[in-house]
Order: structure tokens, then C-alpha cells, then sequence
């Protein structure tokens, strides 16, 4: 009995070494994947996207309360996750800045006469088609949550994969010291049998371990 459950030790190694190195193959594919197809957009950080430039910047535009970022990507190329996620938040300080301070839940639908914006269709300025005029603004905002969410999602993605990598390696260290201590078990029993058979006394029975 105890040789089989000795033998189940070598067996659950070897799948711990087997996920161990899955895990680790996937999670490198993965961040491989995530940064080439981030690179492959071409994006560029514009020269005002750093803490002092961009913290200039909204104060002119009279924004408050807003989180300013604290990484910089000014002409750095946009070509992993974390650089992805940075240039998100940059992205977002643009658009308040673009709108006045608002998100979309906080604009007017339409535009109003003079300038002014409103969501009652009925008071809105309309177009060449006699429909009231969408406030262009909103749209923005619409751009801008669609690009910094697919942003944010390529460091998610990123992250999760440096997490497959992590836990690869440690599977595969942890099947490697199950599977030397299930061998050493084994090995020295053999070892003990040998010898007692050599004397021509009969071998003991194995302590267990633990």
C-alpha cells in the first residue's frame, strides 16, 4: 500500500510539472500576443502627456476633483499593457477637457440655441433633416470610453497573463520538489530491501514519512 501511494506521489508530480509548464506557455503566448497586437496600432503618447504638462492643462480647462495621472507617455510608444493603461488615463483628461469637466451622464443630449446645450428635444436648434442637433460633445466622450476601454483591457490582459506565468513557475518548482521527495522515498527503500536481502534478513517495513 504504501508503494502505490508512493507511486501516486511520482504521478501527482509529474501533472503538477505538466500544468507547471502548460501555465507558463500559455501565459508568455499571452503577453507576446497582448503587446504585438498593442503595437500594432501605432499609438504614440502626444508631448503633454506628463504629470506637470497635463496638470497645467487642467487647470487652464478648469477641471476639479479629477485624478490626474502620475505616469508619463509623452512620444513614448504604446507597446505593453502598462503603457497601454497609462495613455488611457491620459486619454480621459483630454476628454474632460474637451467637454467642459462632464462625463457623458452629465451632458445635455442636444444642442440648444446660442451655444447652449439641453436634453428637451423640443428646445434644441435642428438640423438640415428637421431633427433636434445631438451635442457633438457626447460623442467624444463615446470615442474615448470605447479607446480607453480597449486600452485598459490589453493591461488586464497583460496582467492576467504575467499571472499565468507566476503561477507556472511555481507548479512547476513545487511538482519538482514533490517529485525528488517521492523519488528519494522510493529510491531509499529500494536501497534498504537490497540490503537486507544481501545479509539475508528480511527488510523491514518502510517508515513512513511525515
Amino acid at each position: 500500500m504504501r508503494t502505490i501511494l508512493r507511486y501516486g506521489g511520482v504521478a501527482a508530480s509529474i501533472v503538477l510539472i505538466a500544468f507547471g509548464i502548460a501555465s507558463l506557455i500559455v501565459g508568455l503566448n499571452g503577453r507576446s500576443e497582448v503587446r504585438s497586437d498593442v503595437k500594432r496600432e501605432a499609438i504614440v503618447g502626444t508631448p503633454d502627456m506628463t504629470p506637470s504638462a497635463i496638470a497645467k492643462e487642467a487647470k487652464a480647462a478648469g477641471l476639479k476633483n479629477v485624478d490626474l495621472p502620475s505616469c508619463s507617455a509623452a512620444n513614448k510608444p504604446v507597446d505593453s499593457g502598462s503603457r497601454a493603461k497609462c495613455f488611457a488615463s491620459y486619454m480621459r483628461i483630454h476628454a474632460l477637457e474637451a467637454t467642459g469637466g462632464q462625463t457623458y451622464s452629465q451632458m445635455d443630449r442636444y444642442l440648444g440655441p446660442n451655444g447652449t446645450t439641453t436634453s428637451d428635444a423640443t428646445k434644441a436648434i435642428t438640423g438640415a433633416n428637421g431633427q433636434p442637433t445631438e451635442n457633438p460633445a457626447r460623442n467624444i466622450w463615446v470615442t474615448e470610453t470605447a479607446l480607453s476601454t480597449a486600452l485598459n483591457t490589453s493591461f488586464f490582459a497583460e496582467s492576467v497573463a504575467m499571472f499565468s506565468v507566476i503561477m507556472g513557475i511555481a507548479l512547476l518548482l513545487t511538482g519538482i520538489g514533490f517529485l525528488l521527495l517521492t523519488s528519494g522515498l522510493l529510491t531509499g527503500e529500494g536501497a534498504l530491501v537490497h540490503r537486507r536481502r544481501t545479509a539475508g534478513g528480511a527488510a523491514p517495513a518502510a517508515p513512513v514519512a511525515g
